[in-house]
């Protein structure tokens, strides 16, 4: 009996503390959550009540060297529902199906959808946004937004590139600069009760957006419409399949015209530019857009052929293996282990020295100039001049050079590399590479980006790039200059040739694989004032039909070019006399 009533004590008296402890704990618990969480908890309940709407920030404006736009923001609108809000469900989907052309069905759909906010249409015209606020309807929402916009359309497309619905830059600078163009979106808050109704005479809280800088580029906009212009006659006459021109200042590597024909509408660059005669699945669409968007001064490889000649000549003179007076035989061919390589004048040369070589652009010649280097040397003044490495140029997706591994460099592959052949480098590649070999040995970064300026014009942003310097002698591109004048104005490149101006420059007519295609492709790198390069253009032609020397139909383009935009930037040629007509 006494034990029964000490254990029950017992009992009671532990579950009296376990009371204690309980109501300690939530005692403790409540002053917790009332003192220390009590600002995130009030938070909490803020947002529970309140509604979040972004406020797009504008993108920054792209400017080429002269402050013409060629990328800019046009007003649009976003609408969008507030389920809870809504009064006349009937007349709200009436009046958006039809100011939106959208089905009927479809507007139900997202109008009758529970939620806190469903979005109906972006990127509606600002007029059709302006006409549905003025039928305000209850629990329809519109807000300003912008849409990316390009003046010129198609002009430098696949340099530009263009930006997503999210306004983010998808190829080109546009996804290069993002970062600087892109902006930090703005916030509508407003209260609403606990049925998710805005609170009337709650007012609304807002964080401004900021704008995104606006990028300045080195691109002309009248030079490329030149190039641009040039580039379409010629794919047209040549019904090839692209024609790529580059532009730029030798001295320090900006840009001023990039062109790939054909290019695309930047304002509709999910559309393909040209008719397909059965509609493609989503992924061969895909596939085609991807072709349609690739730069290929950048992004495609191709053999250079016989502009190589000029870095094949200044890496034998840097390294003292030729001279200018030494003399060579063509009989039309020469033959390398057992390999009977041939000239592109089947008749042959006959004799001839260093000089009238390169300016007949003759094979055995640059064959036993690259000989005379070795494997290993040419392999060296490969590297030197930069070509085993990227540009860095400031556009994505730039492809790297395809060559043989130097322990895999025998005598056959050693002849076919002096003059073009058996490897694969870009066009901004050969542009750079002899930029640097005419402009005294300066190695430059090609580039389009200058500086980004703020909303009021304050520069935020100045960019600077890499050179390297040595990459040869002062006397070697001096020499240089000089020799790729006399091609042009006594040899192979007479067609680029233009009275009163000093043009060096080199033409090439390479082959691409497989061989047995016959398909070809003709080019032409001219740069002027011979004596000073003050701008150098590269011109390729891809596949064109008919006659495909550089020298007849690729050199003319140049030519026209130059006649174009030497005078354009002031690049002033020497008065021609009736006595120099004569002589």
């Amino acid at each position: 009996m006494y034990r029964n009533k000490t254990q029950n004590r017992r009992k009671i008296m532990v579950i009296f503390l376990g009371v204690i402890f309980i109501t300690l704990f939530l005692i403790g618990r409540l002053v917790y959550l009332m003192i220390f969480c009590s600002e995130y908890y009030g938070i909490k309940a803020e947002n529970l009540h309140e509604r979040e709407r972004d406020i797009k920030a504008a993108r920054g404006n792209i400017y080429d060297r002269n402050g013409v736009v060629l990328a800019e923001n046009k007003t649009v609108c976003t609408i969008s529902v507030i389920h809870s809000q809504i009064e006349e469900p009937e007349r709200v989907i009436e009046v958006l199906s039809r100011e939106l052309e959208m089905s009927e069905e479809q507007v139900r759909k997202r109008v009758e959808k529970v939620s806190s906010i469903e979005r109906i249409k972006t990127n509606v015209a600002k007029e059709t946004g302006d006409a549905i606020r003025e039928y305000e309807l209850a629990g329809v929402k519109i807000d300003e937004d912008y849409k990316r916009y390009y003046p010129y359309g198609s002009l430098a497309s696949k340099v530009i590139g263009f930006t997503g619905g999210d306004n983010q830059g998808i190829i080109g600078l546009e996804v290069k600069y993002d970062s600087y163009m892109q902006g930090i979106n703005g916030k509508i808050l407003t209260l609403t009760d606990a049925r998710g109704v805005e609170i009337e005479n709650a007012g609304e809280r807002r964080s401004e957006p900021v704008e995104g800088d606006d990028l300045y580029i080195s691109l002309d906009y009248n030079i490329q419409m030149y190039a641009a212009q040039a580039a379409r006659t010629v794919l047209e006459e040549k019904q090839a399949d692209s024609v790529s021109i580059l532009v730029m200042n030798p001295q320090n590597g900006e840009i001023l015209a990039m062109v790939n024909e054909p290019e695309f509408d930047l304002n509709d660059p999910f559309t393909l530019n040209y008719a397909l005669e059965a509609e493609p699945d989503a992924e061969e669409k895909q596939n085609l857009l991807n072709q349609m968007w690739r730069n290929q001064c950048i992004n495609d490889t191709y053999e250079p052929g016989s502009i190589f000649k000029i870095i094949t000549a200044s890496a034998a003179l840097e390294e003292g293996v030729v001279r200018l007076e030494d003399t060579f035989s063509c009989p039309g061919y020469k033959i390398v282990e057992d390999r009977r390589i041939r000239c592109h004048k089947v008749a042959g040369h006959g004799a001839e020295n260093f000089v009238q070589g390169l300016m007949n652009s003759c094979n055995p010649v640059f064959i036993e100039v690259g000989l005379r280097l070795g494997s290993d040397r040419f392999c060296d003044y490969f590297e030197q001049f930069g070509l085993l490495s990227k540009t860095n140029i400031d556009l994505p997706g730039e492809a790297s050079t395809i060559m043989h591994k130097r322990e895999n460099i025998g005598q056959v592959e050693l002849a076919t590399m002096s003059f073009g052949q058996s490897f694969q480098i870009t066009p901004i590649q050969v542009a750079t590479t002899v930029s640097s070999l005419i402009n005294g040995g300066v190695r430059v970064t090609p580039h389009f980006g200058i500086m980004t300026k703020d909303s009021q014009g304050n520069v935020t942003n100045t960019f600077s790039y890499d050179t390297k310097e040595g990459i040869v002698s002062g006397e070697v591109s001096a020499t240089m200059r000089t020799l790729l004048e006399k091609v042009v104005s006594e040899g192979g490149g007479k067609n680029a040739a233009i009275e009163g101006f000093s043009i060096g420059g080199k033409t090439a007519t390479s082959q691409t694989l497989p061989r047995s295609e016959k398909r070809y492709i003709s080019s032409f790198l001219g740069f002027a004032p011979a004596e000073d390069p003050q701008v150098l253009a590269l011109v390729i032609i891809n596949n064109p039909q008919g006659v495909y020397y550089g020298g007849t139909i690729a050199a003319p383009v140049c030519k026209e070019l130059y006649e174009n935009i030497l005078p354009y930037l002031g690049i002033e040629g020497t008065a021609v006399t009736e006595e120099d007509t004569q002589a």
